[in-house]
Order: C-alpha cells, then structure tokens, then sequence
C-alpha cells in the first residue's frame, strides 16, 4: 500500500511539473567546470564492491589526485540489489553489505563526493532494477545516502515506436532530484542519440555525445547492435557540438580510458585532449595502480589549467588531414592553448609557421592577428619557455602523442 501510494504521489509531482515548468529545475551552480573524478566502469566492469570503492577513495587521496581537483567517486552498473517492500532500492548486501549510507560517509569524510549509477528504463543495461517508474522514489534514496552526482543510461527504454521519450525521461529524473532536495550533478547518457546538445542544457549538468569508449586509439568495435569506439573516432564525433558546451552543460564524450592504453604516449594524448574538449575528465582506470609518469601527467597543473578554464568554450581543430592535426581553445584573458595531434604511427616534426590571415572563432569571439599580436609560448608538458609567436614555432611529437602550448601576451 505506501509503495502504490509513493508512486501515485510521484505521478501527481510529475503532472503538476509538467503543468508548471517552473517548479522545478536542475541544480543551478554546480559543474562550472567540466567535473572531475573516478568511475568504475571501464576498467572494473560489474567486478565492484564497496572495498574497491573505500581503496579507490583512499588512493585519490594518497596520490595526490584529490587536491589536483578528482574529487568524484561514482560507481556504475551493478551497485543494485532489490527493491524493498515500498518500494526503495537497496545495495546488493553481498557486494554492499554496510550499505550506502555508510559508504558515502567514507567517501565524504575523505574530501570527496559520492557518484552513482541509475537507467530510464525498466532494467539498467547489465539487467539491475530500472528508475522507470520509481523516479521520485530513487532521487529521495540516494539524497538520503548523500549522493553527490547522477549518471542516468538509456537501457530497455523500448524501441522504435515504443522507445520513451528522452526529453520526458530525462526531465522527469531531474524534477525528482529537484524534489528531492539535495544537489546533485546529473549526467545524461542516452549516447548522443536524440541529439541532447540541443535540450540538455535545462535539463542536466553534461550529456554523453556518443556511444561509449573502449581501451584503443583508433579502432570500432561492432557489437551488432551497438558499437564501441577508440579514442580518435570518439574524438572526431566531437565536430559540430562545441557550441553547445559551457559553465554548467557539458559535452561528454565519456569517462577516460586513461591508465588503461597500450603506451604512455596515447595516455596522455587521451588526457590533454579532452582538457582540449573542455570534457568532464572522470578516470575510468584502476588509481591503486597509477605509475608516477601518469600521475604527473594528471596533476599537470599547467594542463588542467587548460581543462578548467573557467570560460568554459571548448577547443576546436583549425588543420586536419595528414601530419599534425592543429587544435586550438580559446582560454580567459585572451590565452589560448594549441595542441599539435599525431595521430600515426611515426614521429612526426615541422616548424609551425603561424597562420597568415590569423586565428578567429565566431561562436566565442576570440580573435588574433599574428603581425599586431605577440604571444610568449609555454611547454604545457615541461613548463619551459618555447619562445614567442615572431618566429616559427618548432614543434616534435612522438607516434600517437601530443605537444600542447599555451599562449599569453
């Protein structure tokens, strides 16, 4: 009986929400920067439990990644057990046996914040109960366990003709979280497929872009149904979205799969490229097993820089095609970062002769006229002096790697 009375309330919030769009939103001032932090996805899989979670926790800390702005602990798929009598879902009790509330506190008591996983359907994607249905229900749990941010999937949301609505089924989870009464990042991850660039900003704090990543630099994987997809096609699916990107809404194209490719080269070409995005940068790999060549390429402060410019516009390529791939991103106070992109196999070098006609962005405004303008030129990898833009800038990149600059009068 209070589980048919709890959804009967849920369904008169959500009529009055639909009747009144005013009265209720997403939590205004969170995510100002793209968010950053951890999840267990990528490299774990279903394979979690809250020791994991607890040892991941301690690891952001003992690191250093915490201080360097990693601050969210989000568990994926598979966290679920049942629902109980009214209704409420519950942690599985073997993998979750002090239950949630208890693990966030953890979290919490270590400077960090507590992230986790729900679905618009009936089943999440590994066949865990759904939100479908239970939206209110849910957002009031985890606001009681303290969380922190929300990923939201797509999963047995029906097809064709029967598929739900995104736009319904994403504002509905966010109206919840709203009534709820805590603030929470809500992440949007119906893959890019009903083009949420155009609507999430109202609606969520960041939208997946595309399907997901996979552990390659430049391959698909074709599941039948679906595709995975290397770190360079996810890249290029980017074009054409910038504009949609900024304090509070952005792209997502996924968590990363740094730690977890072949070199330490593409690991961080990986890393300064989303900083490039303006992307959330969630790791999706194993902390505990972080070299120190990798963790200083994640708490390079000079790149992060980059990645949390709080003017927030994402980068964009001004050369593409053969050789190295030229990416700029406008930054505050005029700056600009350029990220030369080798793609191959080889090494690559040339000397980068700075562009005739100059550098002019239109959805930003960022404009530069390289004969009245002088720009001093910083190493972001090494902190070095590279010179300045009244010569020829000499730039060398190893296969499958990036050299990024920043640029300042």
């Amino acid at each position: 009986m209070l589980a048919a009375c709890l959804r009967s309330l849920a369904f008169l919030a959500i009529a009055i929400g639909l009747a009144s769009p005013a009265a209720a939103q997403k939590f205004e001032g969170l995510a100002q920067t793209p968010p950053m932090g951890w999840n267990s996805w990528n490299k774990f899989d279903c394979d979690i439990d809250e020791q994991l979670v607890r040892e991941t926790a301690d690891a952001l800390v003992s690191t250093g990644l915490r201080d360097a702005g990693f601050v969210y602990v989000n568990l994926d798929d598979c966290w679920h057990g049942e629902r109980d009598a009214d209704g409420f879902i519950q942690p599985d009790p073997e993998r979750f046996p002090s239950g949630m509330k208890a693990l966030g506190d953890y979290i919490h008591a270590r400077g960090l914040k507590f992230g986790i996983y729900s679905d618009a359907g009936e089943y999440t994607c590994q066949k865990r109960p759904g939100s479908q249905g239970y939206e209110y229900q849910d957002a009031l749990q985890y606001a009681r366990w303290g969380v922190d941010y929300l990923k939201y999937d797509w999963c047995y949301t029906g097809e064709g003709d029967a598929q739900r609505n995104p736009i319904e089924a994403y504002t509905t989870m966010r109206d919840a979280i709203h009534a709820a009464g805590r603030p929470m990042v809500f992440s949007i991850c119906e893959w890019g497929e009903n083009d949420p660039w155009t609507w999430g900003q109202d609606v969520g704090h960041l939208w997946r872009t595309t399907g997901d990543i996979i552990n390659c630099w430049d391959c698909t994987v074709d599941h039948g149904t679906w595709k995975s997809y290397g770190i360079m096609q996810i890249l290029d699916l980017q074009d054409g979205k910038r504009q949609a990107a900024g304090p509070g809404h952005w792209n997502d194209p996924d968590m990363l799969e740094f730690g977890n490719l072949a070199t330490l080269a593409e690991n961080r070409a990986h890393f300064a490229m989303w900083a490039m995005l303006a992307s959330p940068l969630i790791l999706g790999t194993d902390i505990r097993e972080l070299d120190e060549a990798e963790l200083a390429v994640l708490k390079n402060r000079a790149l992060l820089d980059v990645a949390l410019d709080p003017k927030g516009i994402q980068g964009y390529p001004i050369r593409k095609g053969d050789g190295l791939e030229v990416w700029v991103r406008p930054l505050e106070g005029g700056d600009f970062a350029l990220a030369f992109l080798n793609r191959g196999n080889q090494p690559l070098s040339e000397n980068y002769a700075w562009p005739e006609d100059g550098l002019k962005d239109d959805f930003s405004g960022f404009e530069v006229d390289f004969g009245s303008d002088a720009f001093n030129i910083r190493d972001v990898w090494s902190g070095a002096d590279a010179g300045d833009t009244s010569a020829p800038l000499s730039v060398s990149v190893g296969a499958r790697d990036v050299a990024i600059y920043r640029l300042s009068r």
